[in-house]
């Protein structure tokens, strides 16, 4: 960075905080990407919730409570032609215990189908964690060069009020021997105020970088040494960088699995029509249960199988059907608008970050040429050959000009990430960063097959938010 690093504090090695670094701890402790991570793990469960439908099914049911029963039943005619009754009352506690247990032994598909649903819809996750950590390490290296520029366009400002500070004592000392006017001193006045108000915006503009990157990274900056650009990782031309964007970036390939769910949903919509069969077993056992009688017993088991072909059932099954395949078409062009906008996006930054390399060079040629000028129109009006409103018009373009070129670095830098993030291929591995990457098959493989628990495995991003 030749005109960043110069303007910036120069720390030791052991003291700046490197971009590397700062990108290391976005990766671990940016709060957004531990959303992302719980969002590929809730998508994980849809697994073994898709696989369950042709796992057992088992349960026990109990039921009971206390009856009072008064039989009155004919016994007869007596002896004056009357029928008579013969009568009794008992108390008992009927209770009931049912074991049930049912195995699907065929769904039309059903499960098959929404297993893969699920599982495509896994790998979508997974990309669009790719994506969140590609945005969000492109947004810490832009909070990173922000605060770099503004830290040293603050310098700049500060260093021209000196300037201009020292601009004015000379015009009033030569006010004094008759040499300039007093239009002179306003100019010079003015300009000091100016840069005194320009520089107040730069604090703020710097507080405000500051306040970003400690949202992003996780802590306030402090010393930062001016990285180099990712140039070096570039392809040679634009039409390179779209090809690999179309082989890597992970909006498409999110895309491209989001197609093959919305396939499998057609799947499970048509299971509807498809007849399912099953197997069960009941056993019963019931206490009681004639009547309340007490002391009475009674126990059944009784094995069964069942068939079930769906005839017509409202029309709502063929409708689910039609809205899956209009779901399925809706994927397949959301793949080509994926597709269009990856371009679009690597085009856009292949531009940008090209301009602003070029722009460099014109920025070094301009902050050159304009130093020349302002010794130059300082020497002049030394012999009352220039005004000092020269002298402050040249001090202003210097001032600009480094300005300019200082944002044109901070532009190669951010760009080369921006260019990186478009095709794709922003990554930790890229960055080379010193991080244990985030596994998200650990989690998958652990609950995939879980048959029984309600507690998952621990994540280690889950103990910092309580």
């Amino acid at each position: 960075m030749v005109a960043l690093a110069p303007l910036v504090c120069q720390p030791s090695r052991s003291e700046a905080e490197t971009i590397r670094g700062a990108l290391a701890k976005v990766y671990v402790n940016n709060p957004e990407l531990d959303e992302q991570r719980a969002v590929v793990r809730v998508r994980d469960e849809e697994v073994p919730k898709a696989a369950a439908g042709l796992k057992p099914k088992a349960s026990l049911s109990f039921n009971g409570g206390p009856q009072r029963t008064y039989i009155k039943a004919p016994a007869g005619i007596n002896q004056f032609s009357a029928r008579v009754f013969q009568t009794d009352e008992y108390s008992g506690l009927p209770r009931t215990g049912t074991f049930n247990l049912q195995q699907p032994v065929f769904d039309g598909w059903k499960t098959k189908n929404a297993m893969s649903q699920a599982e495509s819809m896994v790998e979508a996750s997974r990309q669009a964690l790719r994506q969140t950590e590609q945005q969000t390490l492109e947004k810490g290296a832009t909070a990173y060069m922000n605060v770099l520029r503004d830290t040293a366009v603050l310098g700049l400002r500060k260093k021209n009020i000196e300037v201009l500070q020292e601009q004015l004592r000379v015009t009033k000392d030569r006010q004094l021997f008759g040499e300039v006017t007093r239009t002179d001193v306003a100019q010079a006045n003015a300009a000091l105020a100016q840069a005194q108000a320009d520089y107040a915006a730069a604090e703020g503009a710097l507080q405000n970088s500051a306040a970003i990157y400690q949202q992003i990274v996780g802590e306030e900056p402090k010393r930062l040494d001016p990285p180099p650009s990712l140039a070096h990782l570039l392809p040679q031309s634009r039409e390179d960088a779209i090809a690999r964007a179309f082989a890597e970036h992970p909006s498409i390939i999110e895309s491209g699995h989001q197609v093959a769910a919305a396939e499998a949903a057609v799947g499970v919509a048509e299971s509807q029509l498809m007849p399912t069969a099953s197997v069960g077993a009941q056993v019963i056992q019931q206490y009681d249960s004639y009547f309340g009688y007490p002391h009475t017993r009674q126990f059944g088991a009784q094995l069964m199988a069942q068939l079930n072909v769906p005839l017509y059932q409202g029309g709502s099954e063929y409708s689910f059907i039609r809205q899956a395949k209009e779901q399925l078409g809706q994927a397949r062009i959301h793949a080509t608008v994926q597709r269009n906008a990856v371009r679009a996006a690597v085009v856009q930054a292949f531009s940008q970050f090209s301009t602003a390399r070029a722009s460099v060079t014109f920025n070094q040629n301009a902050v050159k040429a304009a130093e020349i000028a302002l010794r130059g129109v300082r020497d002049e009006a030394a012999f009352g050959q220039r005004t000092t409103l020269d002298v402050l018009n040249a001090q202003q373009t210097l001032l600009n000009t480094r300005v300019n070129l200082i944002t044109s670095q901070r532009d190669v830098v951010v760009g080369s990430y921006a260019v990186l993030s478009a095709m794709g291929s922003l990554s930790i591995d890229m960055l080379d960063l010193e991080v244990t990457p985030y596994e998200p098959n650990k989690h998958f493989s652990q609950v995939k097959d879980k048959w029984i628990g309600v507690s998952g495995p621990e994540d280690a991003t889950e103990r910092r938010y309580p």
